[in-house]
């Protein structure tokens, strides 16, 4: 797993290869970071330069990690997974990035109140099939952790049902993955 673009293009990001059941992790391949990102920066969506980032189920930090190599001013990692919470802090002193992260031990599903500005890009990348990320931005969402307008991808394997408020705006679809691009109204 590597950085696919920006000032940290080619540099390895410690990860757990294909997954780690045991972790419950399931890092973003490459391939799909890619699209994504040519999405993102090539579509109709704001620009990463200078913006803030939440990634709830941060997992590696892959997503974060791109965003911030691509101009993204911070990131904020969300994950209560010890495996997880290692791999953001070894990731992020392979990068020099500690000026620009922030890393929280917490359940994705119950973030609490955001003490600081909305975000304006959130990743969400939950287990699939569990309803999580139904759970997360809901929660994200009355906890006042999206800025107005705000841009949520969300990498899920299926259906998802999300909260009011959030407009779908994008989908697109890469073997069992599933990435949405919706939209804060508010």
């Amino acid at each position: 797993m590597r950085i696919i673009g920006g000032k940290w293009r080619g540099t390895a990001l410690a990860g757990v290869g294909m997954g780690d059941p045991a972790a419950h992790l399931r890092p973003t391949s490459d391939k799909v970071r890619e699209s994504l990102f040519n999405v993102l920066e090539h579509g109709p969506y704001p620009t990463l330069k200078g913006i803030r980032v939440l990634d709830l189920f941060a997992g590696t930090g892959a997503l974060g990690f791109e965003a911030l190599s691509r101009g993204a001013e911070t990131v904020h990692f969300i994950d209560n997974g010890p495996r997880s919470l290692a791999l953001l802090r070894e990731n992020t002193g392979r990068l020099s990035a500690a000026a620009q992260v922030r890393v929280t031990r917490r359940n994705a599903t119950r973030p609490g109140a955001n003490a600081g500005p909305g975000y304006e890009l959130v990743f969400l990348d939950p287990p699939y099939g569990k309803a999580l990320g139904e759970a997360a931005m809901a929660a994200a969402q009355s906890g006042g952790w999206l800025a107005p307008g705000a841009l949520i991808v969300w990498e899920e394997g299926g259906p998802i049902t999300p909260p009011p408020r959030l407009t779908l705006r994008d989908e697109r679809r890469y073997g069992d993955t599933w990435i949405r691009l919706l939209e804060a109204e508010f």
